[in-house]
Formats: C-alpha cells, structure tokens, sequence
C-alpha cells in the first residue's frame, strides 16, 4: 500500500515537473521571440530613421569626404544631390463601391516617378502612371504629400502633366537640355521611385539611339533613347539625366520578360517633351494641323490589306472635301466603298495611319502639303491647306 501511494507522489512530481519545465521553456521562448520582435522593430526603427535622414549630424558632408573619392564618385554624387529635389513620387487610387453596401472605398492602384516642371506647380509624368486612376497624390523631395490635378494627357506620346498646389519656394523644376545630340556611349543617371524605393540613383550609357515603341494608345513613339541604367517598375515617369544634370529624357517602358531591369530601358526623348508639354499645359490634349478628313484605324486598313492611311470620312466643308478627298462609304446595294488611300504626304511614305499621324506633327495650321493617294488603283496627287484643329 505504501508502495503504491509512493509511486503515486512521484508520478504526480514527475508531472508537475513537466508541466513546471514546459512552462519554463514557453516562457524562455516567447521571452526569445519577443527579444526578437523587438530587436527587429528597432531596426525598422533605425532603417526608417536612416530613410528620412541620410545626413545625420556629425556625418562628414562631401566636401569632408571628397579626398576619399574619386572625381567621378564626386560628380555622380553632386549630380544627384542638385537634381533630386526635382524628383517626386506619385501614388494612385481608384474609388470602388462595393456591390453589397453600396459602400465606397478607396483602393491604392500604382505608383510612379515624375519631376517638377514649373514653378507653377506642374509635374510630368508618364501617362500609364495615372491610366484610369481618380486620385492622384505627389510627394515631394521634403517629403511633403500634395493631392494632384490632372492638367492634360497625350496617350500616343505616353505623356501626362499633373499640378500641385505647392509654394513655389518648394518647387525646384529640372534643369532642361536637348536630346538631338546625343551619342552612344555617353553617360546617362536615372532618378525614380523603383518598387516605392523613393529617390533611387541608378547610372548608365546610352546603349542606342532612334529605337520605336509603342505608346499607351498603340500609337508609335519614334526616336526613343534606350539605356542600360536600371529601370525598374515604379521608375516610370522619372527623369533621365546626362553628366550635366540636364533633362534629356523621360523613362517610360523597359524591356524583360520577367518584368524587372534587364539592362534594357526607354526614355521619351526631351525634345518631344519639350514640345508636348506646354501643348497640354495650354489645351489639355496635342493639338495637330487637320487635314479635314479622318482615317481608319491600323487594323482595318490591315486587313483590307491597304498599305496607307484608308480615308474613312471627310469633314463637311473643309479643304479636303472642296479638293474632292472621297471618303469609304455605302453604296445604295449596301455593298462598302473604299475611300482614297493616303500614300504619301511631302514625299514622305505613309504605310499606316500612324505614319500620318505623326507627319502632321511637323505642320501648321496653314501649311500647304502634297499629298499623293491611291484611288481604283491609281495614284493622284494634289495639294491641300491644312486646318485648325477642331
């Protein structure tokens, strides 16, 4: 009997000792893991602290540190330090309801680079940035968050100006230079936001000039720069530089098959933004010379198998229609017409619609042209007065 309520007690203390043990080691490990979180929460602490301030007091300022660099180390770093407070990051949203509640919400859609235009608060971006986005906020260099307007838009040039109600004392527009000299070879400096990584630097050549993409809208964007600096999702919109700290391109698209910096980048020539820009600043949209009729789109004219702009319809009372353009219509037997197919414009070749397009970027209104079109499979050519937009 003796025996057994022994064996009864030390089973009961073998027990308790366990559960004492369990309860010890629990303890230990949640205290471990909570040493952890903490330790990792003080380093996002310190990480953030590093983000916001990456000058701290009592951190050598460049000129300190300049006999430890080398020349190039010194431009690539003042070149930075001047052009970065042009820089700004863009975030989207979109208002959805919710089919149930009726309840609206707001839901975060993208985010993107862009740069300080003006003094009058005017920020470029690329197009595809705020695509479909009914909110659009811009955070400065200062870290400074400003709601945006949108200004105007050119799709088929993937081009987009925004406008901020920002104090002009904290507005510092990009230094602007020209992008019809440039050569392979030469350095060139990216400036975005990659992935939400603000005020990202990231260097390179130009690897090729003349390169062709396609825009938003289908539309080609000829004489695009190409470089091998790394653009990442998110960089869109954002400056490209030369060794000047000029503007010389806007990044727009890259090319990889995994959707990440391949070494393979496009920027939207500065000349063409120079030219955009203050057309949508003035009207919201590019404003091109008419030539009074309107042509079918790519697709069309492709499978007709037509090499041309096919004309589709001629504006009432305007040059063309008075210089006799025929339009593509239906006859009385309901059997369609092709109209006139533009071939040629200012002995410049037309193969599609956006050839057109494009050629009329280099006209005024007022301009006379020469057009050359095939009709019943013969050419005539004829000039023409181009119009005011409409």
């Amino acid at each position: 009997m003796k025996s057994t309520i022994v064996k009864v007690v030390i089973g009961l203390l073998l027990v308790i000792g366990g559960f004492m043990a369990g309860t010890a080691w629990n303890n230990r490990l949640a205290t471990k893991v909570n040493q952890e979180a903490d330790e990792r929460q003080s380093n996002a602490i310190e990480v953030n602290l590093r983000t916001e301030d990456p000058n701290p007091n009592g951190t050598p300022d460049l000129d300190e540190m300049e006999e430890q660099l080398n020349p190039e180390e010194v431009h690539t770093i003042r070149l930075f330090e001047n052009a970065s407070p042009s820089v700004c990051f863009i975030t989207t949203s979109t208002v959805r309801r919710d089919f149930w509640t009726k309840n609206t919400m707001e839901i975060p859609s993208g985010t993107g680079s862009g740069f300080v235009w003006s003094k009058q608060g005017h920020i470029i971006t690329n197009y595809h940035v705020i695509k479909g986005a009914n909110r659009a906020q811009v955070t400065l260099s200062d870290q400074s968050t400003w709601d945006a307007v949108l200004v105007g838009a050119a799709p088929e040039k993937d081009l987009a100006v925004l406008r901020i109600e920002a104090p002009a004392s904290e507005l510092v527009p990009i230094p602007r230079g020209t992008s019809r000299n440039l050569k392979v070879g030469q350095s060139v400096y990216a400036i975005g936001n990659p992935f939400g990584l603000d005020h990202t630097l990231t260097t390179g050549i130009v690897s090729a000039l003349g390169r062709e993409i396609k825009s938003d809208s289908g539309t080609p964007i000829r004489d695009v720069i190409q470089c091998d600096a790394a653009i990442n999702p998110g960089n869109s919109g954002g400056p490209l530089l030369d060794s000047s700290g000029r503007l010389i391109g806007v990044n727009t698209a890259i090319y990889s098959p995994s959707g990440a910096s391949a070494g393979i980048g496009f920027s939207i020539p500065v000349d063409v933004v120079n030219w955009v820009v203050p057309e949508l600043i003035a009207y919201g949209k590019v404003k091109r010379p008419s030539l009074g009729f309107n042509w079918a789109e790519n697709h069309i004219a492709l499978r007709l198998g037509l090499k041309g702009a096919l004309v589709w319809s001629v504006d009432e009372n305007s040059n063309a229609e008075r210089a006799g353009i025929q339009p593509t219509y239906r006859d009385r037997y309901g059997r369609i017409q092709l109209g006139d197919v533009i071939v040629e414009i200012n002995g410049q070749k037309i193969s599609t619609g956006d050839d057109l397009l494009l050629e009329l970027e280099k006209y005024d209104p007022g301009d006379a042209v020469s057009l050359v079109l095939v009709r019943d499979n013969k050419a005539y050519e004829l000039e023409l007065e181009l119009e005011s937009p409409k």
